[in-house]
């Protein structure tokens, strides 16, 4: 009677063992599965919808994608859901890759880039504000604008040319302000030195690059 009573426990532990194991394994392809799923999912989204929600939906993609892994350690037999994984992989990287250049904002027109190049990027829009130039650092607002147009003096259109000369007017009359605001007598003299080698660069520049223009337009 004891060893019955035994033998009946001991199987009892064994069905108990393997009903474990059963429901880890269906946990963990459902957990593959969901995964699958959500990576199909996302690609079915309008690009216009995922870019307002582009963080939250690549994170709960690395919690997935995490989780997945984990799940295919607790399959006896995961050569099939490895497959499964990896090919949801390759797709959520081309999917990203192709929205991160959706999403990528449109390159800035040749006009924006001179100014981005002379100034900085983003310091001078179309609304040709120049209030950020201020007593403390017109200066080197100055240097990297005509250090700019050194470095670049041979490869600058006569429109490039009409552009800087925009620019380098609407930096001047900034000046005119800043002066009045505590623009020291060594900045001055500073920018004044830098004024002086402008002016000859453009003038002999700009008409180099005209009469290359009427050059190319002969031919």
């Amino acid at each position: 009677m004891k060893n019955i009573k035994i033998a009946a426990a001991v199987t009892l532990l064994v069905l108990g063992l393997t009903s474990c194991k059963d429901e880890k394994q269906e946990k963990a392809q459902k957990t593959i599965d969901s995964y699958v799923a959500y990576v199909d999912s996302v690609k079915n989204v309008s690009a216009e919808n995922l870019k307002a929600d582009w963080k939250a939906v690549d994170a709960e993609y690395d919690r997935r994608s995490q989780e997945a892994q984990t799940a295919l350690a607790d399959l006896k037999d995961n050569s099939a859901a490895t497959e499964k994984v990896n090919a949801s992989k390759i797709k959520y990287e081309e999917f990203k890759n192709e929205m991160t250049t959706v999403f990528a904002p449109p390159a800035p027109s040749p006009k924006q880039q001179l100014r981005d190049a002379l100034f900085g990027a983003g310091k001078i829009g179309d609304d040709m504000n120049f209030s950020w130039v201020n007593a403390q650092n017109i200066h080197s607002v100055y240097q990297q604008f005509v250090h700019t147009v050194e470095n670049n003096k041979d490869k600058y259109s006569r429109e490039d040319w009409d552009e800087v000369k925009l620019m380098y007017e609407a930096l001047d009359s900034r000046k005119n302000t800043v002066e009045k605001e505590g623009l020291t007598a060594e900045d001055n003299r500073k920018i004044a030195g830098l004024k002086v080698k402008f002016a000859p660069m453009y003038t002999v520049n700009r008409m180099g690059a005209k009469s290359e223009e009427n050059k190319d337009a002969k031919k």
